[in-house]
């Protein structure tokens, strides 16, 4: 598994926030997440009239991954116009955990170059997964 240092994972998720489209909340996210073989997919987060179509910075990100054929990832960082420690949502929560195990560190920037550091299981324990449900999520078809 690679790995960077959180400070460029960060820079990277804050690069993402240029792309937000917010107009409603005007609260801009980026996320970005390193996958085990080192690449690095950014996502933003899109607004939609219908509140409940918004999509997530962490879920552009992560599907961005899985199109290049990524089912795996190692770190995520997450940050906000604001630099106000923002964590992943729920829904992100399990979506990242569909990807990642419990000891993923997720990053989130709380501004001039400090974060906080959680891991994925601390923000989700006891997640559901493929597994529970009798799933091998490495035998697809």
């Amino acid at each position: 598994m690679e790995t960077t240092d959180p400070a460029s994972l960060i820079e990277r998720a804050r690069d993402a926030l240029d792309a937000a489209y917010v107009p409603y909340s005007e609260y801009r996210v980026g996320a970005a997440v390193l996958t085990d073989d080192g690449e690095i997919f950014t996502g933003c987060n899109i607004e939609n009239a219908n509140y409940s179509n918004a999509l997530h910075a962490e879920e552009v990100a992560v599907g961005s991954a899985v199109r290049a054929g990524h089912r795996s990832i190692a770190a995520v960082a997450v940050s906000s116009g604001e630099r106000d420690g923002v964590t992943p949502c729920g829904m992100c929560r399990q979506t990242l955990a569909e990807f990642g195990d419990e000891d993923v560190p997720v990053y989130c920037d709380t501004g001039d170059g400090e974060w906080k550091e959680y891991s994925l299981g601390e923000l989700i324990p006891d997640t559901i997964t493929p597994g529970m449900l009798g799933i091998d999520p490495e035998a697809e078809d």
